[in-house]
């Protein structure tokens, strides 16, 4: 079998109607969708599969939501390769959460029970404290902090992502990203805003750090039994103190998935499969890696997707 790296998308990836097939399909994703809207207290299933898309977007609702249907797409994929596990495992900012659990880090129940509470964090400060997101494409990381160490204000923006070489996401307050997304527009760039409520990854959200360390205290960690790449250091780690020190400062840290993807290329990865809603992921690693690297870049979240990723990885 092929050396392969499965990586699961995050906020932004979220459509009405995602995980539907598979959920009407097999009893046991209905189950699992079920049991996330039990733990979350949300109806999970109403918000997958008729919204609204408003609804849907709120940070509350789309954490559990989004990360229910990730683990449904790996429910699915260990349905039709049992015993399967990949080289790394690596999630794009919420979606790491579903990394943890893929390798056996933390429960199904106990997933779901981190990405509620991390969503209601997210939501109070995002109350507190309004802002958004926007992608910066066409400019690379050093032009961007360039930019930002002499922004003058008024506002916050901060890099909140580091997609590719050249595709910076942006996070802070309407002031600060309306002011800095002139700037980078002079400059060449395009500047897109992204599909969140939350000024994710930034100080505006800092606040949900404490109290998420807190949470994470009554929550069993432990070792990886697979590789997990980590947002907030583009690395491995394997002990679970220095796991949940990482996943609480991710909250207001920069996503460092470039270099995420970097290692596993350097480590030999053939195939990177983004498991769960669309493939935004996926559009980011081949641009990342052009046509210089022998990997093959692959999405699945339906049951027609997934047996051509079961094709490629059986081969």
């Amino acid at each position: 079998m092929k050396k392969t790296a499965i990586i699961f998308p995050g906020q932004g990836s979220q459509y009405i109607g995602m995980g539907l097939d598979f959920v009407n399909q097999d009893p046991e994703a209905s189950a699992l969708l079920d049991l996330a809207g039990e733990i979350s207290g949300f109806p999970l299933r109403q918000l997958c599969f008729a919204g609204p898309l408003e609804d849907l977007t709120r940070v509350l609702y789309l954490q559990p939501t989004l990360t229910a249907i990730n683990l449904i797409c790996w429910q699915q994929l260990h349905k039709r390769l049992p015993g399967f596990a990949p080289s790394f495992l690596a999630g794009h900012s919420l979606g790491e959460y579903s990394a943890l659990y893929g390798a056996g880090v933390v429960t199904l129940a106990d997933t779901l029970a981190l990405v509620t509470k991390r969503g209601e964090l997210m939501e109070r400060e995002g109350a507190m404290h309004p802002g958004g997101m926007r992608a910066v494409v066409g400019m690379s990381i050093e032009d961007v902090e360039s930019l930002l160490s002499e922004f003058p204000g008024p506002g916050v923006a901060v890099v909140a992502n580091h997609n590719t070489v050249f595709q910076v996401v942006l996070s802070g307050d309407l002031q600060g990203l309306d002011r800095i997304s002139e700037i980078c527009a002079a400059r060449g760039a395009k500047v897109v805003p992204l599909q969140v409520s939350v000024a994710n990854h930034s100080p505006l959200v800092a606040g949900a750090v404490e109290d998420f360390t807190v949470f994470m205290e009554g929550i069993p960690f432990h070792q990886p039994t697979i590789p997990i790449l980590f947002n907030v250091t583009g690395d491995t780690a394997e002990q679970p103190d220095a796991m949940k020190s990482i996943m609480a400062r991710q909250i207001a840290s920069k996503v460092r998935w470039l270099d995420i993807i970097n290692r596993m290329v350097a480590e030999g990865v053939e195939v990177i499969v983004e498991l769960g809603p669309k493939n935004i992921l996926t559009g980011m690693m081949k641009k990342n890696l052009l046509k210089n690297y022998n990997v093959t870049c692959m999405q699945a979240d339906t049951p027609e997707t997934l047996d051509k990723v079961v094709a490629v990885l059986a081969a």
